[in-house]
């Protein structure tokens, strides 16, 4: 069961990042551009695909990278065994408040230029997934403190541990892949969806975000404040 919801939450902190503003307008704006390239709708559906498996592979492996890294040295193993139990509270409620904005982050992004967008997606499927890798990179405050603040700190305190960042990385990409298939499919009505999908998101991040505050509080009581 604990492994289960491990799984759970990092399928919704990957969901929830893929539907928070700034990576949904760069996926569906990704994915439109390919498909301006591509006249054939089996091959949009194809390069919306790849591009999707690019940013769940670049999210999984990152995440592993840095899993296994910090594990496999004994020191750091040993300190997170004694104290991440004491900085999860604290994470969690740093990263509740940048969900609600309290918080605001700026961070450093990762682009390309137009020459080589342009190259990318017109190279087909192969492009269209170096382009998901690419964009999987360019974290936004919102993406940054899912992946870095609640899915590392999860999976170094889950038994599922380096399997939790591919858990994220498929959250990420199914957005992502029904926008796909839904511009293969000639749906006229993107920017409705994409209306509908903001609001929602707006409401689930801050939902999302009062769960990490109360959960972080509850953590902090427990292992530095041991009031429970």
């Amino acid at each position: 069961m604990e492994i289960l919801i491990a799984f759970g939450s990092a399928l919704w902190l990957g969901i929830l990042t893929s539907i928070s503003p700034c990576p949904l307008a760069t996926n569906i704006a990704a994915v439109s551009f390919l498909s301006k390239k591509i006249a054939h709708p089996a091959l949009v559906f194809l390069s919306g695909l790849a591009y999707t498996l690019g940013r769940m592979i670049s999210y999984a492996v990152l995440g592993w990278v840095i899993i296994s890294s910090l594990l496999s040295v004994p020191q750091v193993a040993q300190f997170l065994q004694k104290y991440s139990g004491k900085a999860l509270g604290p994470l969690l409620i740093i990263t509740g408040l940048i969900l609600l904005e309290v918080i605001t982050l700026r961070l450093p992004g990762v682009g390309l230029s137009q020459k080589h967008h342009n190259k990318l997606a017109e190279a087909g499927a192969p492009g269209a997934f170096l382009l998901g890798l690419i964009f999987a990179l360019a974290f936004c405050p919102v993406s940054a403190a899912l992946f870095f603040g609640s899915l590392i700190p999860l999976a170094l305190n889950s038994k599922a541990g380096t399997l939790l960042p591919f858990m994220y990385g498929v959250g990420t990409g199914l957005p992502v892949l029904l926008f796909a298939v839904a511009i293969a499919l000639g749906v006229t009505s993107i920017s409705h969806w994409f209306n509908k999908i903001t609001k929602l998101e707006f409401y689930t991040r801050r939902v999302t975000g009062v769960i990490f505050i109360l959960v972080g509080l509850y953590y902090t009581g427990i292992y530095i404040l041991r009031l429970f």
